[in-house]
């Protein structure tokens, strides 16, 4: 079947961002002002939304309001959450509400007000292949136009000099979980869905809710909220040693800023490999408040005497899992520390077992010669999120919310998505239309600390280094 042409500009656009996730949204907002600046925004979506199985009531967003989508390069930007709320007269509610941490529904809603007043976003486009034109110096970007029931209704070419990927993550279903997850009747939902089919998990007889970071601790809050007392029927699991609080600590949160960043990008990759997997408490623990307030609705069930009929048991894995008849599903599980194994017969499962880094091997099939990579086949990817490509390409390729290999654990974090914007603008514009500042840490991540990052141009104290025999 043929599908019509889109009609786009043949010349070479400056910039094309493929995906409209917060971070591309990011990228779109301050880009907006840079008249000398064309750049447009594709994805496949009909509109923004934002982990919207996730918008439980109550559930806050966990950086504060300032991390919004240019609040930290740009306060004065039109599209700030605080220039939001004045456009729908809430700024004096939001004031006396006195609140640092928003609910994730008031970050979605302001984010579909960013996408829906910013020209050159185009959703419903679907982004086939990135090719590099190699006579015409530009990156040719092939897509499908996508019509309201989500079915090809015409195809386009644009090209440009540069791209940005922000396709984002995916969620994450273990291996012995997915043949459960695909198959219909007893209901085996990962949390991202969770919304879509929380009456169905409301009305199983007993429900497991498996992972221990903050999605898992909010599914499993607003079930408990939402059973009888004595009759609750809950389990929660989780691979974890303990169901931890994410490191909220001032200094600790120093991991997610630009100094950093910048840091964790110059060490040896065996060393990023095992700071990333060391560092998970410090993006995948649990909010404190959260904890608490499972802690609250706990203890009140107990008033009366006796214990609610919750089951929280951390250190465990999931090792196989299967179905009883069509009504019931068994996890096979194993204790870590103890190194036992057991059975746990459930009639729903909420996987809240996170998101991985969607990945960009389809979509840059085409630019697969010119790709350089790491040890691990993972693409090189240089200080201003660049993809690491052969000299021959002349544009760039930038990368959001893709970089955790080479970048750490800031990657996917919304409070560096308008310094990464910014840094990648002016990359691309080979000017500095965000000043960035060039020092945002009270910690010396290593010992060898740059001059400039020193505030009035003083020369930082160097430390001896040590040597044997001395």
């Amino acid at each position: 079947m043929t599908h019509p042409p889109c009609h786009e500009p043949t010349s070479p656009r400056d910039l094309v961002g493929i995906g409209i996730g917060p971070c591309n949204l990011s990228l779109a907002a301050l880009a907006h002002p840079l008249a000398e600046l064309d750049a447009v925004f594709y994805d496949q979506r009909p509109g923004f939304d934002w982990h919207p199985g996730l918008l439980i009531e109550g559930a806050t967003v966990q950086v504060p309001f300032l991390a919004d989508l240019v609040t930290l390069v740009d306060p004065t930007s039109p599209w700030s959450w605080l220039n939001y709320l004045r456009t729908r007269d809430r700024l004096f509610p939001f004031y006396f509400a006195e609140r640092f941490h928003i609910q994730r529904a008031e970050y979605d809603a302001y984010c579909r007000w960013v996408a829906q007043g910013l020209p050159g976003l185009r959703f419903r486009h679907q982004v086939d292949s990135v090719r590099w034109n190699p006579e015409r110096d530009v990156f040719e970007v092939d897509f499908t136009q996508l019509d309201a029931e989500g079915e090809a209704e015409a195809l386009g070419r644009t090209y440009a000099r540069n791209i940005v990927l922000g396709i984002g993550t995916a969620p994450y279903v273990p291996d012995p979980l997915i043949p459960l997850v695909a198959a219909p009747g007893v209901p085996v939902v990962h949390a991202a869905d969770y919304l879509d089919h929380r009456d169905s998990v409301l009305a199983a007889g007993h429900v497991t809710v498996v992972g221990s970071g903050q999605s898992g601790a909010e599914v499993f809050l607003d079930l408990l909220r939402h059973r009888p007392a004595g009759r609750e029927q809950l389990h929660w699991i989780g691979r974890t040693e303990a169901f931890a609080p994410m490191e909220y600590s001032k200094l600790g949160l120093e991991h997610f800023t630009p100094d950093y960043t910048r840091y964790f990008h110059g060490l040896a990759e065996p060393v990023r490999d095992r700071l990333v997997a060391a560092q998970w408490q410090l993006h995948k623990g649990i909010d404190a408040g959260t904890l608490a307030a499972i802690h609250d609705e706990l203890y009140r069930r107990t008033l009366d005497g006796g214990w609610p009929d919750a089951v929280l048991t951390p250190g465990v894995r999931v090792r196989t899992a299967g179905r009883i008849a069509t009504t019931r599903i068994e996890l096979h599980l194993e204790h870590l520390q103890q190194d036992s194994r057991s059975r746990l017969t459930t009639d729903a499962v909420v996987l809240a077992t996170g998101y991985r880094e969607r990945p960009l091997d389809r979509l840059l099939a085409g630019l697969d010669p010119y790709v350089r990579r790491d040890s691990s086949e993972r693409p090189r990817i240089d200080e201003e999120f660049r993809l690491v490509l052969d000299p021959s390409v002349t544009g760039s390729v930038h990368v959001q919310n893709a970089e955790l290999h080479t970048h750490g654990i800031g990657a996917p974090d919304l409070g560096l998505a308008a310094w990464r914007s910014a840094t990648i603008l002016n990359s691309v514009t080979g000017k500095d239309p965000y000043p960035l500042p060039p020092r945002t840490a009270f910690t010396s991540f290593g010992l060898d600390e740059p001059a400039a990052r020193v505030p009035g141009g003083r020369q930082p104290k160097r430390l001896t280094p040590l040597v044997e025999g001395r």
